[in-house]
């Protein structure tokens, strides 16, 4: 784990952390939670979404119930994410989960614009490069940054699953 920035006071600020489902994303997640727990603060997790075909495109065709699908969408990945990592709630942490419709980058900014806050993020095991999302938060943010690695996937599994077809996973379920 990476720290960057001053470590706030305890109980001050928010600990803030972006969700998407991803390993890094749910590792974050975890991680999120315990420095909320472990701080009393109140964890801030946040998926950001936009419609699949730009906001330009819906700005010239919008149609509310295509949005509504694409929220609840994002809705049921930020609520996955939590019963995967912690099997619904997390415990002993005051929660707010917010669905934001903005690119990742500003809507992890606007929510940790406090300089007490804890904004966590997760990234790829091994990548030294950041990427677009963390450079533009960064640049946007004032409050420290904690950046959490994904846990790496044996060589041979990443070789198995590159193999697989759906008919393997088709067959998981019988």
């Amino acid at each position: 784990m990476t720290r960057m920035g001053s470590r706030t006071g305890s109980g001050t600020g928010r600990v803030v952390v972006g969700v998407s489902g991803s390993l890094a994303s749910l590792a974050a997640l975890r991680v999120a939670a315990e420095e909320a727990r472990r701080s009393r603060r109140v964890l801030v997790a946040v998926i950001a979404w936009e419609p699949p075909e730009g906001e330009t495109l819906y700005l010239r065709h919008p149609d509310r119930e295509w949005a509504r699908h694409w929220w609840g969408a994002a809705r049921t990945r930020l609520d996955r994410a939590f019963d995967e990592v912690f099997g619904g709630a997390a415990p002993g942490v005051r929660t707010e989960r917010r669905v934001v419709r903005a690119r990742p980058a500003r809507a992890l900014s606007d929510l940790a614009a406090h300089p007490d806050d804890l904004l966590v993020l997760g990234t790829r095991p091994g990548r030294h490069r950041p990427t677009r999302t963390h450079r533009r938060v960064r640049a946007r943010t004032t409050c420290p940054i904690l950046t959490v690695p994904a846990p790496p996937v044996p060589r041979r599994v990443r070789r198995a699953l590159r193999k697989m077809t759906a008919e393997d996973f088709a067959l998981a379920g019988e």
